[in-house]
């Protein structure tokens, strides 16, 4: 509890409470960064479910990670920056505790998907094996949760 409160009384935390502009730019640019991340992963795995058959997966697959690994990066700065301005609230939020959990979940799950033996063929253009289907579909169900979570926090506050 000590590091969260030392985390709340950081000056950029203090200045982020204090402005009526940096904290709503930081949100936005914290949702802006979630659809970044959602749109392009989304895309994703949509693709590896079987639709838009038209582009292939092997043109889609490396720029759209690229940019939903940019979404989840920025999402993790402008969260953090966020999350700073009142830590030992959040820290009891079930709702953002949650979402922390499906975030990591989603990060290992795409982690895992580029280990899966079964992806450079694919992107290579060989038949999409059922794990990198099902993955996918995890993938799906997890960031949106996670979205809906995220939502919920000030619900919850």
């Amino acid at each position: 509890m000590e590091l969260l409160q030392a985390l709340s009384d950081w000056p950029v935390a203090a200045a982020l409470r204090r402005s009526g502009i940096a904290y709503p730019l930081v949100n936005a640019a914290h949702i802006l960064s979630i659809g970044l991340l959602v749109g392009a992963i989304a895309t994703l795995d949509l693709r590896i479910l079987g639709m838009f058959r038209a582009s292939a997966l092997a043109e889609l697959a490396m720029p759209l990670r690229r940019v939903a690994a940019c979404g989840v990066a920025s999402a993790a700065v402008t969260g953090f920056l966020l999350f700073s301005t009142r830590p030992l609230t959040y820290i009891e939020n079930p709702a953002f505790l949650i979402k922390l959990g499906l975030v990591g979940l989603g990060v290992l799950n795409a982690i895992l998907l580029g280990c899966n033996r079964h992806w450079p063929p694919a992107r290579a253009g060989a038949p999409i094996h059922w794990s990198l289907r099902l993955s996918a579909a995890v993938s799906l169900l997890v960031w949106a949760g996670a979205v809906v979570a995220g939502r919920w926090i000030g619900f919850l506050q």
